[in-house]
């Protein structure tokens, strides 16, 4: 791959450190109380490439996932660029408390490591790792993940079984402890990059009310997801 003057002397200005492959068991925990997270997608890539950034804009590939579960945009993308992944590791939604475990076999280039999984019950809602930088030295180490609003739909909080780009509405309340009939806590997207999600609003109406949303369950406090990475 061509590299410009610039970046070649930039990377001769930093200190480096040796690139190898490396295998990583990687184990997911839902921290939350009442929040599934949709199939995940993890993968390791190179610096070059990335699922997303906060404070950017997000891709289709993107609000497809954060909207209605769908990674395989996503799973497309990461094929493109010769990353490692593991696509579903929990074969469907990881629920409240619980944890899943994946290996990933890691070429020299993909030294970091990405993940994303919708949250639901939430309109465009994700548990989301950025290119987190792999460790070329072995041993365990323990990352704190947020969740992230993909600012591409406003957050109603109506469940509505939508989850198409651009269709408002949440999939689905898989706890099976929902509302219904709500009028829409708002219908003003209040921004349109990924950003820290506010978290759920929610009432305590089953019937009725603003939110379909249970304010009881549903709300949560970031950090949600811990994930504990050991390098080989």
């Amino acid at each position: 791959m061509k590299k410009t003057s610039a970046l070649i002397l930039s990377a001769l200005a930093t200190t480096t450190m040796s690139t190898q492959a490396a295998d990583i068991d990687i184990h997911i925990q839902n921290l939350t109380q009442g929040i599934y997270f949709t199939p995940l997608l993890v993968t390791a890539h190179s610096d070059e490439a990335a699922l997303f950034h906060v404070g950017e804009a997000a891709s289709g590939e993107l609000q497809a996932m954060a909207e209605g579960a769908d990674i395989s945009g996503l799973e497309s993308i990461a094929d493109g660029v010769s990353a490692n992944s593991s696509a579903n590791p929990a074969g469907g939604l990881l629920a409240p408390g619980a944890s899943t475990m994946t290996m990933l076999s890691t070429s020299a280039d993909n030294t970091r490591l990405s993940i994303v999984g919708m949250l639901l019950p939430t309109n465009d809602g994700f548990v989301g790792l950025d290119s987190w930088h792999i460790p070329s030295e072995a041993g365990t180490y323990t990352i704190y993940l947020n969740g992230y609003d993909a600012g591409t739909e406003a957050n109603d909080e109506l469940i509505t079984g939508g989850g198409a780009p651009g269709v408002p509405g949440i999939p689905a309340a898989p706890g099976g402890n929902g509302g219904t009939n709500g009028t829409g806590v708002t219908d003003m997207n209040g921004s349109e990059v990924i950003h820290i999600h506010p978290g759920n609003i929610g009432d305590d109406m089953i019937d009725g009310g603003k939110s379909d949303v249970d304010s009881r369950v549903h709300r949560w406090l970031n950090p949600v997801a811990k994930v504990t990475v050991t390098v080989n």
